[in-house]
């Protein structure tokens, strides 16, 4: 079945239009009745990044729509333009141009076309063991070994995070669930959604409760207020959820808090990286949110790790 003619998919699409379309309208009220600077500059900023998510949630809606190799696509762009993000970051030398080239032209296509071809067994390994291997080789037989340690370190790192891990988003479906042949879409529209909601909410929750800060000297604005409204009401919406997936609502419970927990830690790291590199944002492509890591920050850790819970226990 299709995405297009499932009406499950059909539902949870409608339900996040109408979400955002319920923030649009709350957004705009708002707007008319902001008196003082600070107000208007935090609702105008609230404004622009429902209005970016009108075009990432129509940008994933469609790529789910186009089937498997539309979804595969869509996050092989993710992975490019976040590696350029994060290599942009990194004090790196002409000697490392070559390593680059693979990197981005070699690697990453070739990531995507094995997920997109189902071998799984070298989709798991050829970035951690092959990869991992290859690029110390290239920057040795260049002969530039100034930094050479850090510089190797940081260029494997930038794949691991920007590639590997964001590529077992769309691996979800090559997965083969006894019942669920068909209908693996809904497994990345329930990544997605909970990854998303949970960045969302622990924002809300933080701005309206926030009072203790996690780890300041990375991120001040996580608070454990913030983080655990966030992580309940993601984890109830991921469980009231367990309807579109293969999972019981006791399962659907556990994977959601997994998801939350885990894309906490993984938006915590990203957060880290930022402030040991000296700037707010990883770009500025997407309005009110800043890069495409900004974005997908959470998600590089969540879905490698539901990928694998899904793919062992179901």
């Amino acid at each position: 079945m299709s995405a297009l003619s499932d009406p499950v998919y059909q539902q949870l699409l409608g339900g996040v239009f109408g979400a955002l379309a319920f923030g649009t309208v709350v957004g705009q009220l708002l707007k008319r009745r902001a008196r003082s600077d600070s107000a208007r500059a935090t609702v105008a900023n609230m404004n622009q990044r429902i209005g970016a998510w009108w075009v990432m949630c129509a940008v994933f809606g469609v790529a789910l729509l186009t089937g498997g190799l539309g979804s595969i696509a869509l996050f092989a762009l993710l992975s490019l333009l976040a590696l350029r993000e994060l290599i942009t970051l990194i004090e790196s030398s002409r000697a490392d141009h070559r390593a680059l080239v693979i990197a981005f032209f070699i690697v990453t296509p070739a990531q995507y076309v094995l997920v997109a071809t189902q071998w799984y067994g070298l989709f798991a390994i050829l970035i951690p063991v092959y990869v991992f291997l290859l690029i110390p080789a290239v920057l040795a037989i260049i002969g530039d070994t100034n930094d050479f340690l850090r510089r190797t370190a940081m260029i494997q790192w930038a794949l691991m995070i920007c590639v590997y891990a964001v590529s077992h988003a769309p691996a979800l479906l090559l997965l083969d669930i006894p019942g669920y042949s068909g209908r693996e879409a809904l497994l990345l529209f329930f990544l997605a959604l909970v990854v998303q909601l949970s960045d969302v909410l622990q924002y809300v929750w933080g701005k309206l409760l926030g009072r203790h800060p996690i780890a300041p000297r990375v991120s001040p604005n996580k608070t454990w207020e913030g983080f655990v409204g966030g992580a309940v009401c993601a984890t109830l919406a991921g469980t009231a959820l367990y309807w579109a997936t293969p999972f019981s609502p006791v399962e659907a419970a556990a994977m959601s808090l997994t998801i939350v927990v885990v894309g906490f830690l993984g938006g915590l790291v990203m957060a880290a990286i930022k402030r040991d590199r000296g700037v707010k944002d990883y770009g500025a492509l997407i309005p009110g949110h800043g890069g495409v890591l900004d974005r997908i920050d959470s998600l590089t850790f969540a879905a490698p790790v539901f990928f694998h819970l899904t793919r062992y226990f179901f």
